[in-house]
């Protein structure tokens, strides 16, 4: 098991339905991601994300390690699912505060 924050381990343990409850617990109320060139600001916009993202592409996304340069933690990870070059590796950007995700890029 990699040693990285607990809402990074939240994170990746999020099930593709998680609640408005267990997103919280990971992302900041105002948190923003960043993903596939669209922006998803706040809990409620994260977590349609989530679902229509795993609705088209069912994934999961296995952290492989983690460095923190400056103030963004980095997480590649690797992706498998139903697409096309399945699996590879997508590296995950996160700035937390307070403990929680306040940015998430992946890419």
């Amino acid at each position: 098991m990699l040693n990285m924050p607990e809402s990074l381990a939240a994170y990746f343990d999020l099930a593709p339905d998680a609640t408005v409850a267990e997103l919280s617990a990971a992302f900041t109320d105002d948190a923003v991601v960043s993903d596939e060139a669209r922006r998803h600001r706040g809990i409620l916009a994260i977590r349609d994300w989530r679902a229509e993202t795993m609705e088209r592409t069912p994934f999961t996304a296995r952290p492989l390690s983690v460095e923190q340069l400056d103030d963004v933690l980095v997480v590649p990870a690797e992706v498998t699912g139903s697409f096309p070059g399945s699996p590879l590796t997508l590296t995950h950007r996160f700035v937390l505060r307070d403990g929680r995700i306040a940015t998430l890029e992946i890419g």
